[in-house]
């Protein structure tokens, strides 16, 4: 049922991501039906509640929420949020401080109280504190075209700046903010004093519908509809309404510069960009623009001095940032271009504090992996590595295999190539019992000298102490094969073989990883001969006058599948 339920959650919280509010409820009412006391699933649903409007069911799970677990938070921001939607502002500030006592650094509630407090005195500022409004608010994300000019960061932004000071005179003139308001509360702003006065009038809880024919509003001077009009009339018309005149002449030459850009006519587009600079100083994306077009040039070090720009710009005047993190990774393209990699990743870094753009993170992790590798290269010193060595071997005979192990690791870093240091620090990491390490270590030389005998026995005898028996019998033949009188190998390949022949599974386990032992057992006429030996014991003297079927079971001995009784 816990699977069932957690299947279901992430369901619900996949739908309600996407906007599919009445799936999400749906989805998390099955949830509870199967596990009532989540108290997490009634904090989501009441979350859903709360987006598709419905406060009264949002406060009902909140309060369950609570009830089931009164020292989870996020149930009081759930019913503080709900009371706040329906207007109830004193209980909400109750709620938010009884969220506040069990954590008091919650910024969430910190934010959420302040808010309440705010909405709980009554309208201010001619009425403007319904930037903060939850209703409102819902109504701005519900509206299509209000959701298509909110992915504009810059607009985005500033709906950000209007909801922490709603009462910013300067920041509701701005051209942006007032399309915005426009397409949800139903005409067109001319400028703020048409928003006053209009919410003078209008109930800021509804969502009202004015018939552009009769607003009495001031409007742009054009008086083309938007219907039987070709986009690009459309286009103009919406620049002008939102732009200044100098705005809409640097926007016309930015596209100039876009077109040439693409076409890789740099001069001309570096030309238009100037000119869209000069109309309009404090748009920051300008810079940028200029910038790419100097990076297309390899002209790196105006690069630089234009991201630079574009940054004490756009911080100068709240630029999004996404646009700010552009910069930034632009400037860490540019010294990774000069191969300055340390210089690279500090840009990269200041980029991703911005905006977490998994491209960019790509980017460093690509850049943090040359430059390891430069460092280890200039790291490298065969001498210093031998040195090393030396002192590694005089502590591994006084079995001082700590110090030992820190000389062999220093030697392999000064010279990573040499497979012989590897053998010897695997040697060490078996006395130490770190038999996985030695495994590796033996393994790390046997790919830079497939011919190296050492390497096998330390294999070997890691595998052996890991009880993997079969592999370490195959490490050994291995041995064998470079060496056949190497005695080590002879003596460990026949300590494997009698350590398993009282394990079934490992005869088992072996017999399956040998492709000759399985060749053998999978031959009918070997079948046949074995069932003899097993139910006529004598059958084998026979049997081995033939030198191929004894060969075969003699491997089948070695392997400790067949054994052979003495008597």
């Amino acid at each position: 049922m816990a699977s069932q339920v957690e299947e279901l959650k992430s369901k619900a919280n996949a739908a309600f991501s996407a906007g599919k509010n009445d799936e999400a409820i749906n989805l998390y009412t099955q949830a509870i039906a199967l596990d009532e006391k989540n108290h997490v699933l009634y904090s989501n649903r009441s979350a859903a509640y709360a987006k598709g409007t419905k406060y009264e069911e949002a406060l009902k799970d909140a309060e369950k929420c609570i009830s089931l677990k009164p020292d989870f938070v996020k149930g009081y921001s759930r019913k503080g949020a709900a009371l706040s939607f329906l207007k109830r502002y004193d209980e909400a500030i109750n709620v938010y401080e009884e969220g506040l006592k069990i954590d008091p650094n919650n910024q969430q509630l910190t934010t959420d109280l302040e808010t309440a407090r705010k909405d709980s005195s009554g309208p201010a500022g001619g009425g403007l504190n319904f930037f903060s409004d939850p209703q409102f608010l819902t109504q701005l994300m519900t509206n299509p075209k209000a959701r298509e000019l909110l992915k504009d960061p810059e607009t985005a932004m500033l709906m950000k700046m209007m909801q922490q000071n709603p009462n910013n005179a300067q920041l509701l003139s701005n051209p942006k903010i007032m399309k915005l308001l426009g397409c949800v509360l139903g005409f067109e702003l001319g400028d703020a004093n048409d928003l006053l006065s209009q919410m003078d009038t209008d109930n800021k809880t509804s969502s009202p519908k004015k018939d552009t024919n009769t607003s009495t509003t001031s409007k742009p001077t054009t008086t083309t509809t938007t219907t039987n009009t070709n986009t690009t009339n459309n286009k103009t018309t919406e620049q002008n309404k939102n732009l200044t005149a100098e705005q809409n002449q640097a926007e016309a030459e930015k596209e100039k510069g876009n077109e040439a850009y693409k076409k890789k006519d740099f001069e001309t587009a570096l030309n238009h960009y100037n000119k869209a600079n000069e109309l309009d100083p404090v748009n920051m994306t300008y810079y940028t623009n200029r910038a790419a077009v100097y990076f297309e040039q390899k002209r790196w070090e105006d690069c630089l001095k234009e991201c630079e720009k574009a940054i004490e710009v756009g911080r100068e005047n709240k630029a999004d940032y996404k646009i700010i993190a552009k910069a930034y990774a632009r400037m860490a393209n540019v010294k990774s271009q000069e191969k300055d990699y340390a210089a690279a990743i500090k840009y990269y870094n200041s980029s991703l504090s911005e905006h977490r753009n998994p491209d960019i993170l790509k980017k460093k992790q690509e850049v943090e992996k040359i430059l390891k590798e430069q460092e280890l290269l200039a790291y490298v010193n065969p001498a210093l590595a031998e040195e090393e060595k030396t002192k590694g071997n005089e502590y591994f005979q006084k079995a001082d295999y700590p110090n030992a192990l820190k000389h062999y690791t220093e030697a392999i870093k000064r010279n990573p190539t040499d497979a012989k240091l590897y053998s010897n620090r695997a040697a060490c990491y078996t006395k130490l019992m770190e038999f996985k390490l030695a495994l590796k270590d033996s393994e790390e030389g046997i790919k830079l000298d497939p011919n190296f005998l050492k390497c096998y026995l330390r294999k070997g005898h890691a595998l052996m102490a890991m009880k993997d028996l079969g592999q370490a019998m195959a490490a050994f033949g291995k041995a064998l094969e470079i060496d056949s009188n190497c005695q080590e190998a002879i003596d460990g390949y026949r300590q494997c073989t009698m350590k398993s022949s009282d394990d079934p599974e490992e005869v088992r386990k072996r017999a399956a990883n040998d492709p000759e032992i399985q060749q053998i057992l999978s031959d009918p006429g070997m079948r046949l001969i074995l069932e003899q030996m097993q139910n006529e014991p004598q059958a084998l003297r026979d049997h081995l006058k033939n030198p191929a079927i004894a060969q075969k079971i003699q491997k089948l001995i070695d392997a400790g599948i067949i054994g052979i009784r003495q008597g």
